[in-house]
């Protein structure tokens, strides 16, 4: 589910920067509609959120702003911001424009000066018309400090970038990649498992963490395509027609096949936007018929047609 949630909503690769900062310093990240993160490697400063009092994080934490909110970044809350243009974060094996605040620097660059940071600044470029019901609970602001014992694959996650990054060898750009791509798993997981922990759940956590629902929701991810019916469902998972559709209504928000069929239109939203194959076959694919009859549902619940949808994602972007 977590892994499904997030790779309909990804587009691209990660952007991210690493900088050494030596005090005083300060960026303000305009909003976007990218999720982004910060990995504080050394050192430590504060993130100025846009609606919440500033929170001092340290060498191993990680911040991570799901929802594009603008925000600050400095040594000390009274240091003046400079604007980071989107240009600042780029794709790994990418130079970034000598004029950005974030390009990388050595320590000799910094004149010496004791009080810096190191630190990874990035961004997940997202599909926000795709956000899985899953993640639009996310507050805007999430930190994970350093803390023994607590979400063990985020902490090696990190342990694993800041080694990669300190020492760049060949492959390095290919594997901090796939090492960014696992972070953002690492700190949806953490924070699902801090929603569940709570009591009671929040949000969908609640609706994952039931095991009935779980397995419903389970079955809709693995097999869009097959012919599923509320009756078929609560087969599935072993309850009575009735007693499924309120369960999985109350913990979801909405009935089985609202799901089922928003879950298709977004993977053939996917395979519209990344693949050439026919409009018969994704018709197929998630569960319909024919293609007209795809193509009817398509364009009800995303106010296109298919074909116009593919060929507006083909369109290379302007500004």
């Amino acid at each position: 589910m977590l892994s499904d949630a997030i790779a309909v909503m990804r587009l691209g690769r990660p952007h991210a920067s690493r900088t050494l900062a030596a005090a005083p310093w300060g960026f303000r990240f305009l909003p976007s509609s990218s999720a982004g993160f910060h990995v504080v490697l050394q050192g430590s400063c504060w993130v100025l959120p846009p609606d919440a009092p500033p929170i001092h994080v340290h060498a191993g934490d990680v911040v991570f702003l799901p929802n594009g909110r603008g925000h600050g970044l400095c040594d000390d809350p009274a240091t003046p911001l400079v604007d980071v243009p989107p240009t600042a974060l780029v794709e790994f094996g990418t130079p970034a424009p000598p004029e950005s605040p974030l390009t990388d620097a050595s320590p000799a660059a910094t004149g010496g000066q004791a009080s810096t940071a190191l630190l990874l600044c990035g961004a997940y470029q997202l599909d926000r018309g795709h956000t899985h019901p899953l993640l639009l609970g996310m507050p805007d602001v999430i930190h994970f400090p350093a803390r023994v014992g607590r979400h063990p694959s985020l902490r090696a996650a990190v342990d694993l970038l800041g080694t990669e990054l300190e020492t760049r060898r060949p492959g390095s750009d290919a594997v901090v990649t796939a090492l960014l791509e696992a972070l953002l798993l690492y700190i949806v997981r953490a924070w699902f498992e801090s929603a569940r922990s709570l009591d009671p759940p929040a949000g969908w956590a609640a609706a994952i963490g039931d095991p009935v629902v779980h397995r419903a929701l389970q079955l809709i991810h693995e097999r869009p395509a097959d012919p599923w019916t509320v009756e078929s469902l609560a087969a599935g998972v072993g309850l009575s027609r009735a007693a499924f559709a309120r369960r999985f209504t109350e913990l979801t928000g909405q009935p089985p096949l609202t799901y089922l069929t928003w879950w298709r239109m977004v993977l053939a939203g996917r395979l519209l936007r990344s693949s050439d194959v026919s409009l018969d076959t994704i018709a197929g694919r998630v569960g319909y018929s024919s293609e007209f009859a795809f193509a009817k549902a398509f364009k009800r619940h995303v106010g296109i047609a298919p074909g116009r949808y593919r060929r507006q994602a083909a369109l290379p972007e302007t500004g």
